[in-house]
């Protein structure tokens, strides 16, 4: 059973990405989207080692906002963009990272999810067979994550641990 309509940020696109794992999506939502604020900032360089994974998954699910960003005058452009198109398309999820963004999303009754919130239930389910390859290439790839946190999701699925 997939979960809905997500709108992507940057940050999971990123770390997704970086371990080459954007297409787990597809199996865990019916459709994934983002904003055209969050696609110019992560086509920006385009020499980034994972530039062609983000582009080809990416390009033909931008979608543009309707109306003003009010929003971004408290926050990131993007992350404000994603923001209004949740509730423009009246998504399930808005998959997000970023600390201060979300709790802003959050006190706006927006249902947020992390990376690490959709890769524990796609172990869960047997998409991917272990989580410690995947937490050692964000650490590799410098996709900031408390090796605290990842150990304890490790612990949960009874995997080795990450060293400190």
């Amino acid at each position: 059973m997939k979960n809905g309509l997500v709108i992507l940020d940057s940050g999971p696109i990123f770390s997704l990405a970086s371990v080459n794992r954007l297409e787990m999506l597809d199996s865990l939502f019916d459709k994934a989207v983002i904003p055209k604020a969050v696609w110019q900032e992560i086509t920006f360089h385009q020499t980034t080692e994972s530039y062609e994974i983000i582009e080809r998954f990416l390009e033909k699910r931008v979608v543009e906002i309707e109306g003003f960003n009010e929003l971004s005058f408290i926050m990131d452009y993007g992350d404000s963009e994603a923001l209004i198109l949740y509730r423009q398309l009246k998504a399930d999820f808005l998959l997000i990272d970023d600390k201060k963004a979300r709790s802003i999303a959050e006190n706006s009754k927006i249902n947020c999810i992390g990376t690490l919130g959709i890769l524990i239930p796609a172990r869960r389910r047997n998409f991917i067979k272990d989580l410690r390859p995947i937490f050692k290439g964000f650490l590799e790839n410098k996709r900031y994550y408390s090796i605290g946190l990842l150990n304890e999701v490790l612990k949960t699925f009874d995997e080795e641990l990450l060293n400190d």
